[in-house]
């Protein structure tokens, strides 16, 4: 039973209405009553119901018009009708149109009581299947932004592999979108609308990894209190994500191996063999082919994860796409209707910079930005950008004085000065980007 629900009795008999509300009461409803269906419309346009319990037949405006007033206003409302005997045919036509259930009068109270229960747990289930039918939504526009023609060549290969049910191996630097890819290959699979299941590699312990991938028995170790279905299980249809899949431990892999040859698996503490049906999309910032010459990975689960195999590039190999990701990550992180903009020397900021931690990096600049902006444009100095760093600087002043020998002190003397130019003699603000304690530093 859902308590708190909120209830409207609406129903010419005052006293009917009295009792009705006396008993939904103790029973920890919230219930408001009214006795012709006019109040009753000027009631659901003032407050929000969970459920009405509606007459038939009242003085001004009848049941049924009430009920097409919640069919058009509110659909999720329930309504159930309440009817003298001789109405029961009038009360089917009422379910017809809309209304959830019908209780004949004299009611038995235990009898309305299981019907409000049904009719509220109808509602729940309506609202988190508009909820999820959203999120499929949402997820389903998933897109690779991008208009250069790395990543352009990349997605044709995602689309097209995204057609068969082949094992897939995503490789790219921290923050290319790995994730990103193996979602959008997902929700245009013909998998789309069975799960997507996420597992960090690099995020648990080995125990709990292989728990959380296959599963345990009840007792299987200490803290195994009652029997847990693993990813792999939960997957079924659908597909799994195994996310920087070269932290897998030597001991764990070949259980993987196992599972990617037939489809089998054990739960830990298990002794029954179990199948799975998924596609499975690793992703990995490291070359693993390099880790099974150094042993640690397995060349043969390797092998049997890469069938195609896709590699991201970062984002200093497309600049193309930073002022097209950035007024993306403007849009869709600005708390107002009107996004801040870029002036033009940011944008010349933003395309200098290389970006080592690619879009996840910019998504933060721009979130830290749009913070810091005070204007409606956002000045170079708002992204905070990372100033050139010693082994730049020494670089450039090497080529501008290649007969002059700098010592280390005088390196990091003119790198501060180039700084405290930068952020207009703001020493703060100077040793924030230094990653420097204020008073460490003092220009001599």
């Amino acid at each position: 039973m859902q308590k708190n629900s909120k209830i409207l009795v609406c129903d010419d008999d005052e006293t009917l209405c009295y009792l009705l509300k006396e008993q939904l009461l103790e029973e920890g409803f919230s219930v408001d009553t009214v006795y012709d269906g006019r109040f009753a419309i000027e009631a659901l346009k003032r407050k929000n119901y969970d459920l009405l319990l509606l007459d038939l037949n009242m003085r001004e405006v009848q049941g049924d018009e009430v009920l097409k007033f919640v069919v058009d206003y509110n659909s999720s409302i329930q309504v159930i009708v309440l009817t003298a005997q001789t109405e029961i045919r009038s009360a089917i036509e009422f379910i017809k149109m809309g209304a959830y259930d019908f209780i004949s009068k004299p009611y038995n109270f235990d009898e309305l009581l299981v019907s409000i229960d049904r009719a509220l747990e109808h509602k729940d289930l309506l609202v988190k299947t508009a909820l999820f039918a959203e999120q499929v939504n949402k997820k389903l526009s998933t897109r690779m932004i991008g208009n250069s023609k790395e990543l352009q060549r990349v997605i044709t290969l995602a689309n097209k592999s995204a057609m068969s049910d082949s094992n897939i191996l995503i490789e790219g630097e921290t923050g290319t979108g790995k994730e990103l890819m193996a979602e959008y290959i997902h929700k245009r699979s013909g998998r789309n609308e069975m799960p997507f299941v996420v597992i960090n590699c690099a995020s648990l312990p080995d125990q709990l990894i292989e728990s959380e991938l296959f599963g345990h028995e009840k007792g299987a170790f200490t803290d195994a209190k009652s029997t847990k279905q693993g990813l792999v299980e939960i997957a079924h249809g659908g597909t799994l994500f195994l996310d920087e899949i070269g932290e897998l431990s030597l001991a764990l892999q070949p259980k993987l191996l196992r599972f990617l040859e037939n489809g089998e698996y054990r739960r830990i503490g298990g002794i029954t063999n179990l199948t799975s049906n998924v596609r499975v999309i690793g992703a990995s910032n490291r070359n693993l082919l390099e880790e099974t010459s150094n042993k640690n990975f397995r060349r043969d689960l390797l092998f049997r994860l890469n069938v195609i195999t896709l590699t991201i590039p970062p984002l200093r190999e497309r600049k193309e796409d930073i002022l097209l990701l950035t007024n993306h990550f403007l849009e869709t992180k600005s708390p107002i209707r009107s996004p801040k903009k870029l002036s033009s020397e940011a944008e010349k900021a933003l395309l200098k910079y290389d970006f080592p931690g690619n879009i996840r990096e910019l998504e933060h600049v721009i979130e830290r930005a749009l913070i810091f902006a005070e204007n409606d444009h956002i000045e170079p100095e708002d992204l905070n950008l990372p100033s050139d760093t010693v082994k730049g600087l020494a670089k450039k002043i090497h080529f501008q004085q290649e007969e002059e020998v700098l010592s280390l002190a005088e390196i990091e003397k003119r790198q501060i000065e180039h700084a405290l130019g930068i952020n207009r003699w703001d020493r703060a603000q100077t040793a924030f980007s230094l990653a420097l304690v204020r008073k460490h530093f003092i220009l001599k």
